[in-house]
């Protein structure tokens, strides 16, 4: 296991499969992914990284983008990860999960992430830029069926879907879905623009209100968030919140590192000029134990955002 200088083990790998993507959603931070170099990773070239990481700790692996499912190849991207990890998840936009659920549950996708901002489709077209919150829908519908959990991630902003928070909690557990509320994230440097002004809605208020009305809750071990079992006119609802902003114990207990779709470590998603290339070094004919370097010197440059 990998180990970075404040004592937080590396058991998570994030890795973008790639920066394009149908939706136009006009808050997206791209994984921290500000530019492109090169071409995208092939699936011959996630599955060596993968298979190395595996032999260092990393246990989970979650594929994401841009959006992850359109590329053509995600089904064998999913088949050659996943023999090498306890939990293979992705994050999506739900747009062709429709027809995908199924073929990636049976490549041996475990669970997977639905960004759903909104359940008002003008609202939805207004955040996404897309008109497809109906196919999004049909497309949960379907995930539940083969992969468990589903969770739906609502990014809450105000003045667009803060007064949907409730509605949410209510559709996730007439569906059986998880809910994550999260908090818009950015850089310092970010903080005191308008754009964030505008739209930050502090989530603190909602945790304290669905801490009231647990009756159960419980700590995963990644950030330290809490999960909420929340009793609602159709069940329990189970529901998370991220709280990333200003949060020092969320950056001490983070045990994720990320991976761009050009091939690069990357430390955080909040931090620039943290990426350490490795996919040169692989296409050049570097063996197994160069690459392990590669990945022991971005481990050793991780360092908590909030402290």
């Amino acid at each position: 296991m990998l180990i970075d200088r404040f004592g937080r083990p590396v058991t998570n790998l994030r890795i973008s499969l790639t920066r394009d993507c149908n939706f136009r959603c006009f808050f997206c931070h791209r994984e921290g992914q500000t530019s492109m170099d090169g071409h995208e990773m092939t699936p011959e070239e996630v599955e060596r990284l993968v298979r190395i990481a595996s032999r260092l700790g990393v246990r989970k692996v979650k594929l994401t983008g841009g959006e992850p499912t359109v590329r053509e190849d995600i089904t064998e991207i999913v088949r050659r990860v996943k023999p090498y990890v306890l939990d293979l998840s992705m994050t999506t936009n739900g747009s062709r999960l429709r027809e995908l659920a199924r073929p990636l549950a049976e490549a041996g996708l475990d669970r997977v992430n639905v960004s759903l901002h909104s359940l008002r489709e003008d609202v939805y077209k207004k955040i996404t830029g897309v008109d497809m919150l109906g196919t999004v829908l049909e497309g949960i519908e379907e995930a539940v069926k083969y992969l468990s959990p589903v969770k739906l991630n609502m990014t809450v902003m105000r003045g667009l879907n803060d007064d949907e928070i409730w509605d949410m909690v209510e559709f996730a557990a007439k569906t059986g879905t998880v809910l994550q509320l999260i908090e818009l994230e950015a850089p310092r440097e970010f903080t005191e623009t308008r754009f964030f002004k505008k739209y930050f809605y502090p989530l603190k208020p909602v945790e304290e209100k669905l801490e009231r009305l647990a009756v159960e809750t419980r700590e995963r071990r990644m950030h330290r968030r809490k999960k909420y079992f929340v009793p609602t006119d159709h069940g329990i609802a189970e529901v998370e919140v991220v709280r990333s902003m200003h949060n020092t114990v969320f950056c001490a207990n983070c045990t994720r590192l990320r991976v761009t779709s050009d091939g690069k470590f990357k430390t955080c998603l909040l931090r620039r000029n943290d990426t350490v290339d490795f996919l040169t070094a692989m296409r050049k004919g570097a063996d197994d134990r160069e690459l392990v370097e590669i990945f022991k010197k971005a481990v050793l440059m991780r360092e908590p955002y909030w402290k």
